[in-house]
């Protein structure tokens, strides 16, 4: 009985989601909500990946295009595109993807680390899993959102 509960306790869950032909997956308990493109509104002077900021309920959210973000172009927004709220420390911002996918649900020693690969960066990923014949790259908030150049508390007051 203690190892079905030690096992339990080893299980993590992600919700998978979709940018072109690639599958990510971000770790369910930072999701706040998931919710259908809304255009935004863009700021002044931010990088190509920041798409701009939507209001949530009364809260300003600055919204994150991952595909942008990942170096591979500024997504072309769809009615079918997808906001992810999520939570990065005491931060609340969204992230724009293709489609949300499924929920992983692994244990922890499924989980691959990223392959050391010279001259690239793959700091955006804690791991690998495999699903169902599927790789699926799980992604790190807090580096996703660390902008060297940027800080969007300050964008968002100033405005």
């Amino acid at each position: 009985m203690s190892e079905s509960s030690m096992s339990e306790s080893s299980i993590r869950q992600f919700i998978s989601f979709t940018i072109g032909d690639e599958e990510y997956g971000v770790d369910i308990m930072a999701i706040r909500e998931i919710k259908g493109w809304t255009a935004s509104t863009e700021l002044p002077n931010t990088p190509a990946y920041i798409r701009g900021v939507i209001n949530l309920r009364g809260a300003i959210v600055p919204i994150l295009d991952l595909r942008a973000r990942f170096g591979r172009g500024v997504t072309v927004t769809t009615p079918r595109h997808v906001i992810i709220v999520v939570a990065v420390g005491s931060r609340v911002a969204g992230i724009l993807v293709d489609a949300v996918a499924d929920i992983l649900a692994v244990s922890a020693d499924e989980i691959q680390p990223p392959p050391q690969i010279e001259r690239s960066d793959i700091g955006f990923l804690t791991g690998l899993v495999t699903v169902d014949g599927r790789m699926v790259a799980l992604l790190d908030l807090d580096h996703v959102f660390a902008f060297d150049d940027l800080d969007l508390t300050d964008g968002v007051a100033a405005a």
